[in-house]
């Protein structure tokens, strides 16, 4: 019976020590959304000239105080090269860029721009990822005769980029997550 017991026993310890030592199935981790709070446009006159920076800041992210946006006027009938910065500015004041990362992992990145009916603006991208597919990071806009509306600019995370309309720049089927978007929109004015 003595032999009995201390071979279940060592039997029993064995089983446990090869269950716990099993590897653990974890799941891929997930790539967080970038948690973007500043994005800075930068229009620079194709004809030359000096640039013209738009800027939008919520530091305290939404439901809090209202963002701080800059957006000096256009000239009209322009063509501007422009270039997107991205900015995560923590609590204590430290500014970390993520375009580098936007662009690193351009495949899982998109900006959108979306003008408000009766503003002479449009845009085409300059950018592509490994994929031959837009980021948007480095746009053409070129300007119309003088108006005024808004621009609200996405950057959406890990959405659908061969869906319908999305190379053109709807966002209507690219789905995904929205790392940032200008709310209240950018009031643009081109004279």
């Amino acid at each position: 019976m003595y032999k009995f017991t201390r071979t279940l026993l060592l039997l029993w310890m064995v089983g446990v020590a090869f269950t716990s030592c099993r590897k653990k199935n974890d799941p891929k981790p997930e790539n967080p959304e970038e948690e973007i709070n500043r994005l800075v446009m930068t229009f620079t006159p194709v004809a030359g000239g000096a640039p013209i920076v738009f800027r939008y800041e919520d530091l305290d992210g939404p439901g809090g105080n209202a963002p701080v946006l800059t957006n000096p006027p256009l000239q009209a009938n322009r063509q501007y090269n422009v270039a997107i910065q991205v900015f995560k500015v923590k609590s204590t004041g430290e500014v970390e860029e993520k375009t580098p990362e936007v662009l690193t992992e351009g495949d899982e990145h998109q900006f959108f721009f979306r003008a408000t009916a009766g503003l002479n603006l449009t845009f085409s991208y300059t950018d592509v990822d490994k994929n031959q597919r837009p980021i948007g990071l480095s746009t053409r806009f070129t300007t119309g005769n003088a108006s005024s509306g808004s621009l609200t600019v996405i950057l959406r995370h890990e959405l659908n980029k061969a869906a319908a309309g999305v190379a053109a720049g709807d966002a209507t089927n690219a789905g995904g997550e929205t790392d940032i978007e200008t709310t209240p929109p950018f009031a643009v004015t081109i004279q």
